[in-house]
């Protein structure tokens, strides 16, 4: 449908957009145990990393700059790959299941319509 026209959605198009919108449940679950697995991996990294103690905060005084910024980096790089790795796992069994890709197709990024 091009901007402007006032033509009611085709049943199929509505039909997907309602399948879409159950992914959202879907997506918030997948979400929480993605940061729970997120958590329990960069608590194991650590302590590979440093066996005697615990992750530093940014408030902890007796803490080094490096030693923080360096926990902080690790820590988003952890749940950046498990956020990116348990949100693509989602959306390929969802696809799965329904038919219907919950996010953006690859031609509408082809074609440059993405979020359009």
């Amino acid at each position: 449908m091009k901007p402007g026209d006032t033509r009611q959605r085709s049943r199929p198009d509505a039909a997907m957009i309602l399948v879409k919108l159950a992914y959202w449940p879907v997506g918030i679950a997948l979400g929480l145990i993605g940061a729970r697995l997120a958590g329990a991996l960069f608590d194991r990294t650590w302590k590979l990393a440093a066996p005697d103690s615990e992750p530093p905060k940014a408030k902890d005084q007796g803490r080094g700059w490096f030693e923080i910024v360096a926990a902080a980096t690790v820590k988003g790089a952890v749940f950046g790959g498990v956020k990116a790795f348990v949100d693509r796992a989602g959306a390929a069994g969802f696809a799965n299941a329904t038919g219907v890709w919950p996010g953006v197709k690859a031609d509408d990024n082809v074609r440059g319509t993405a979020g359009s």
